[in-house]
């Protein structure tokens, strides 16, 4: 197939924290209401309403406390666990319409989905439509739906469907005439572009290209020159010739983050001990959820970089295993050990966290002779066990340590936490 006969779609649910959130709480609907980060620390989502009120994305909360007093915004703790079960759903529904290899999750709240096999048997802007009432109807998720010829193109239909209410929430940009395409094109600041940033968009502004327009009628080889093939690849991208597959499988990763910051200063190693044990079992979880064996583990701590009271305190330490694992024994009784080696004494600590790195897939392992299997067979069997627990009860029900134990002093702070009615115990109730 030729590259110009591709088409691509993404689909975005709008604003995807608040938008889960209003399902399960209609009382939500219309009003401002922003979702924090972490800890309750920055606004990470926010409504339409909010946008209104000029509350940035990423503003800390006690920066804009006035705003939410006078007009009684609504300040919500993520609720990540709610957030990953509507993205599961949303992203199974739209895995419907073609098959596995055709669809890419990109995001919790994004897809892309290539239609080009069947674009000949449908109306583009119907399927768009039909997509878009679909997940409302089953999920409660609005969303916006961008038609392209690459997938560039479609983010930027998607984000012309975003800014005109005449789109109805899709914008195909395949079936468009040339002349209104170029119009929108030409309304779109260049920063706007999918893999552009700031940083290029800076000089491309200094160079007179300041509109999507602006950058899909430069030369792609000359602009290639002055910036990469990434930037050349994006131009052919704008003129609807794809470049960029559809990624089915995603990359292997690289390395594991697990970290927090506290809910509190933590001054105690008990404390460190705790928080990193289960930073390593959540860690290690994600490790078998990708079916690969770590060989390295690194734990950092650090205390808080604003505090002017006292001199910054940031130190890691690495651990290399013997052989390769995905035990959270084996996790978790290195990082209890290398936290004790990296604490001080007077130290504030305001984060630590772990790092999985050396990964590689359990399948293509090779054990040496010297292995000891029988350990090894035990082990798995006991993280079997271990993985269907958390399945069917949670991962709280169970773990290493005294870590999952409520009120720990180190806890994340999320006091304006909403129920997930994914769990048994938070299932929504119908009252006469």
């Amino acid at each position: 197939m030729k590259h110009e006969e591709k088409v691509f779609f993404l689909i975005d649910v709008n604003n995807m924290y608040v938008s889960c959130e209003r399902v399960f709480n209609p009382s939500l609907n219309n009003k401002p209401v922003i979702v924090l980060s972490n800890n309750d620390g920055c606004a990470v989502a926010r409504s339409n309403e909010s946008k209104a009120l000029n509350i940035k994305m990423g503003v800390p909360l006690f920066q804009i406390k006035d705003i939410v007093k006078q007009h009684n915004v609504i300040v919500l703790s993520s609720n990540y666990a709610l957030y990953a079960e509507m993205s599961r759903r949303f992203h199974k529904i739209l895995g419907s319409y073609v098959t596995e290899e055709e669809v890419e999750g990109y995001s919790i709240d994004e897809c892309f989905v290539d239609f080009s096999a069947y674009e000949k048997n449908f109306d583009l802007q119907t399927v768009g439509q039909d997509m878009k009432e679909r997940i409302l109807k089953w999920l409660g998720l609005p969303v916006c739906v961008g038609i392209g010829r690459s997938k560039t193109e479609s983010k930027i239909a998607n984000h012309i469907a975003k800014k005109n209410a005449g789109f109805n929430g899709v914008c195909d940009l395949v079936n468009m005439d040339p002349c209104n395409k170029e119009y929108y094109f030409s309304q779109i600041d260049v920063s706007e572009v999918w893999g552009v940033g700031r940083k290029h968009a800076k000089k491309l502004h200094a160079m007179g290209i300041k509109t999507v327009l602006d950058l899909a009628c430069t030369e792609a080889r000359e602009m290639q020159r002055q910036f990469s093939i990434v930037m050349a690849r994006t131009i052919n991208e704008l003129q609807g010739i794809s470049c960029i597959e559809i990624e089915d499988t995603p990359p292997s990763k690289k390395q594991i983050i697990k970290s927090c910051s506290f809910g509190a200063k933590v001054t105690e190693l008990n404390d460190l001990k705790e928080a990193i044990a289960m930073h390593a079992q959540e860690a290690c979880k994600r490790l078998r959820d990708d079916k690969s064996l770590c060989g390295c583990l690194i734990v950092f701590v650090q205390s808080s970089p604003f505090d002017e009271s006292a001199p910054y305190y940031n130190k890691s330490i690495s651990y290399a295993f013997p052989e390769p694992t995905d035990c959270a024994l084996d996790f978790v009784k290195a990082a209890v050990v290398m936290v004790s080696h990296i604490f001080k004494e007077g130290v504030k600590f305001k984060k630590c966290g772990v790092i999985l790195t050396c990964l590689e897939s359990k399948s293509g392992h090779t054990y040496d002779l010297l292995t000891d299997f029988e350990t090894i067979e035990k082990k798995e069997h006991l993280m079997q066990a271990l993985d269907n627990v958390h399945t069917r009860f949670g991962k709280k029900k169970l773990g290493i340590g005294t870590c999952y134990v409520p009120s720990r002093n180190w806890a994340m702070s999320r006091d304006k936490l909403s129920n997930n009615p994914f769990k048994w115990d938070s299932l929504l109730e119908i009252k006469n």
